[in-house]
């Protein structure tokens, strides 16, 4: 069975002003167009739908028992087909997939989900772990809004470049690095940690020490850089880390902070934020992104210092 939902239209026109003509001006056509409009109506529903009496007419039984109904569902569509609404933030309801590499998340996981339940308190954050494989999840809709280093490749992931982080050396209070100025010999002569979620024992570390003629001692590789964190304390491990993303846990933790030794300085680590281009117009994910913008650029603010 076909239908022609504009009949949907000219129904609700022709309850709510109980005639042709009002129906007709209503919508703008003629009479007669509007006339025969309510005989398909009156096929397509069995039913006369609107009767002569004198010189008026009456809703049937059954146009009455339908009306609201009728009217509900034009109201439906017109909202769902027209331009967006303004986002009502209070009443949103919906869930948000945010997957971001483990060190952004645990810096700025609470304050995103902070603000989130003070303007949207309906709304729901999933945090996941990242995965072990590069997977299309924000194109299969799966996530959200994702994190990286680089930009994408793809054409329909759309990104924005939220900072630059630098490359620093974290080490427990003590460590022998700490012990004079930090050259290029005594770091590169230390025992080392990679982070990779693939357990990759060199990473661009390796490759900028070996054009200046060194080779460092990479002992293990760790999954996170919450793992990581939680080893250098209590060993003597040397920690290449970027910067803002780490610098609560390594504070919390009472790690000592180096540079890299001058001849191993490294190009800032940029850091992107990652969604598809379906949520282009979508104001709620709008509403998402800006707000996880600005919690991320936090990180980027220079540290304040006491008077």
């Amino acid at each position: 069975m076909q239908l022609d939902l504009n009949l949907l239209t000219a129904l609700d026109a022709l309850l709510e002003e109980g005639s042709v003509a009002g129906a007709a001006a209503r919508l703008h056509v003629t009479a007669p167009a509007m006339s025969r409009s309510l005989g398909r109506i009156r096929k397509a529903t069995g039913d006369q739908i609107l009767v002569r009496t004198g010189r008026s007419m009456v809703p049937t039984t059954r146009a009455l028992a339908i009306r609201t109904q009728v009217h509900a569902l034009v109201q439906q569509a017109h909202h769902l087909l027209s331009q967006q609404q303004e986002l009502d933030l209070p009443a949103l309801e919906r869930v948000f997939t945010v997957r971001w590499h483990d060190a952004l998340t645990t810096a700025c996981g609470t304050a995103l989900l902070t603000a989130v339940r003070s303007q949207a308190p309906g709304v729901q954050l999933r945090l996941p772990g990242e995965p072990g494989t590069d997977t299309p999840e924000l194109r299969r809709g799966e996530v959200d809004l994702a994190s990286s280093s680089r930009p994408p490749v793809l054409p329909d992931i759309r990104h924005r470049l939220v900072g630059h982080d630098q490359l620093v050396v974290a080490v427990r209070p003590g460590h022998p690095l700490t012990e004079g100025p930090l050259s290029i010999e005594r770091y590169a002569a230390s025992e080392h940690l990679t982070i990779s979620r693939r357990g990759r024992l060199r990473d661009p570390i390796d490759d900028a020490l070996a054009t200046c003629g060194f080779e460092r001692r990479v002992v293990a590789a760790g999954p996170t850089v919450a793992f990581a964190l939680q080893l250098a304390p209590e060993t003597d491990l040397v920690l290449t880390l970027p910067d803002a993303v780490t610098r609560t846990a390594r504070d919390r933790l009472g790690l000592i902070t180096l540079p890299l030794p001058l001849p191993l300085q490294m190009p800032a680590v940029p850091l992107y934020l990652l969604w598809h281009q379906r949520h282009d117009e979508d104001r709620a994910h709008t509403w998402l992104r800006d707000l996880a913008t600005e919690t991320v650029q936090a990180l980027f603010a220079p540290p304040a210092t006491s008077a």
